[in-house]
Parts: C-alpha cells; sequence; structure tokens
C-alpha cells in the first residue's frame, strides 16, 4: 500500500452516457463500449468515460445558471492513506458517499467533486 495518487479517467455527466462516449470515440479514432448508464470512449492513448443522469441539464458555459458537470477519479491503492494527503492539501470529504466500498468523494478547495478510487476506469473500460 501507498500514498500514490495519479489520475485514472474523466468522467463526464451525460443523459446519455453511450450516445456522448460514441461521439468522443468518433473525434478520438476510438471506440465506444458500454450502455446509457456509464459508457467509455477508449482511444488508443486515452479513456474518456462517461455515467448518464436522470434530469440533466444542459451546462451553459462560460456563463449562465448551469455550471460544467465534471467530476475527476483518481486511482489510489490505499483510500485511508490517500485521504489524509487530500484532506492535508485542503479538500473536504463530502457527507454522502455512494459508492464508499470502493471509492471516497471530496470537494477540491474551491468546489469541484473528485473521487479516490480503488477502481481503475482503464481497467472497468476494458471490461466492457
Amino acid at each position: 500500500m501507498s500514498d500514490r495518487i495519479r489520475l485514472s479517467g474523466v468522467t463526464v455527466n451525460a443523459p446519455d452516457a453511450l450516445e456522448l462516449a460514441t461521439f468522443y470515440a468518433a473525434i478520438t479514432g476510438g471506440v465506444a463500449k458500454g450502455d446509457a448508464h456509464w459508457a467509455a470512449a477508449v482511444a488508443p492513448d486515452s479513456v474518456i468515460a462517461f455515467q448518464g443522469v436522470e434530469h440533466f441539464q444542459r451546462p451553459e458555459w462560460p456563463t449562465g445558471s448551469t455550471p460544467m458537470h465534471l467530476h475527476l477519479d483518481f486511482f489510489v491503492d490505499d483510500l485511508a492513506a490517500t485521504e489524509v494527503r487530500v484532506l492535508a492539501a485542503g479538500a473536504t470529504r463530502f457527507d454522502a458517499q455512494p459508492n464508499s466500498d470502493h471509492c471516497f468523494v471530496y470537494a477540491d478547495p474551491i468546489g469541484h467533486p473528485f473521487c479516490l478510487s480503488t477502481w481503475d476506469v482503464r481497467q472497468l473500460a476494458e471490461q466492457i
């Protein structure tokens, strides 16, 4: 076990995960795998993940009432050790933890959510 943290992937909310994965696969030279709930655009040198969300609202960027929808997933060996590091750096752990068996959710210092996870997005994409 270690306190090593590396970016595992980027997961983008969408009304239909596979539909958006298909778009990104087309423009990156990859393939789309998955379903409407969770999908990935798997390209030769990258993986972008997508999760379907109910009541998705299109972001209004750069201004508007609906901000961008994005969170980062970081692959870790040890949730407890890495939690100490991110909290010391200024992260805040959210009260709601929907996947606490393998993943903890935090806010960065300005409020963007990110996850520390023992599940590697690359491995999940390979299993689809």
